[in-house]
């Protein structure tokens, strides 16, 4: 890792650029920041701020994709937020059966509308998905088949 600090003509403030390359072999990353670099650290922090949030952007196109709201088509502003208001609260009723005190509704839903056969997708978590995947199965006008209710 290596931190100098830069200038660009147009832009007061100090910048510092931070290069960090992985130890696979991987192009290395080039980090510009605004935040004062100090010592090895600091250059630390802003390669970890930034991995964190490449797993938060990794985050959110795949709950987009699970949501099913990759490219909505909406253009006003507050159909927009109608929008991002339900896909919430869809989020959230989610999560919610991700609670301890629903584990056994959460898991007979899961076993009758996603059924998983084999043994490494019984013990991979995924929880989200196969709510979803649920979900969606249970709304279907074809119910799944009864056969995988307890």
């Amino acid at each position: 890792m290596l931190a100098v600090p830069v200038t660009h003509p147009e832009h007061a403030r100090p910048l510092g650029l931070v290069v960090a390359r992985s130890k696979r072999g991987r192009e290395p990353w080039y980090l510009l920041t605004s935040d004062v670099i100090r010592n090895a650290q600091d250059a630390l922090a802003i390669v970890l701020a930034y991995a964190r949030r490449w797993q938060i952007e990794q985050s959110w196109r795949y709950n987009k994709s699970e949501l099913v709201c990759e490219s909505p088509r909406v253009w006003r502003s507050e159909r927009r937020l109608k929008l991002l208001l339900m896909v919430t609260l869809l989020y959230t009723f989610l999560l919610s059966l991700l609670a301890a005190d629903v584990e056994a509704l959460r898991e007979a839903c899961v076993r009758w509308g996603c059924h998983r056969t084999r043994k490494r997708s019984r013990k991979v978590a995924a929880p989200l998905y196969h709510l979803r995947a649920t979900i969606s199965r249970l709304l279907e006008p074809i119910p799944p088949r009864q056969s995988h209710i307890p």
